[in-house]
């Protein structure tokens, strides 16, 4: 596949089965089906409501891969971009897609006047720590993650 047949565009409301779809994807390969519950519905809503935007990366008219991000603040440094979750699916991976999404992140970063981009990476997942390691990210191993959920009925 050459890297030219592949769009990267801002998702759209229409996008979001897709997307969905995409996170589900990803949701089994680090593991963790059974976690993710958030609905096609949840996701229509909260992007409605400018909570987060996509990009998506498009061949023809299917869609091979998303980045869902919001902005976020650190108190240390400012406006931040922080990016949720990031995939390409399966059969289109090694082809360059990634990156091209995750530089299109990058630049809506620097459209939004962002000091810092941030995201996390499991431990485990080496392809992934590689491929950041190519942008000279820092890969933080000194901070952990603390996190509360809450349901409801």
């Amino acid at each position: 596949m050459n890297q030219n047949d592949i769009i990267i565009r801002l998702g759209e409301k229409e996008d979001l089965p897709e997307v969905h779809r995409l996170v589900y994807e990803l949701a089994v390969y680090e593991k963790a089906p059974e976690e993710f519950v958030a609905t096609l519905e949840d996701y229509e809503r909260d992007f409605e409501a400018g909570i987060f935007e996509t990009l998506v990366a498009d061949k023809g008219r299917d869609t091979v891969g998303m980045a869902l991000y919001y902005m976020t603040y650190s108190t240390w440094k400012g406006r931040m971009l922080y990016l949720e979750d990031f995939v390409v699916r399966e059969g289109f991976r090694r082809r360059g897609i990634g990156r091209l999404l995750f530089e299109a992140f990058l630049q809506r970063a620097r459209e939004k006047e962002c000091r810092l981009a941030k995201w996390q990476v499991l431990d485990w997942n080496e392809p992934a720590l590689d491929f950041y390691r190519k942008f000279d990210a820092a890969i933080e191993t000194n901070w952990w993650n603390g996190k509360i959920f809450f349901e409801f009925s």
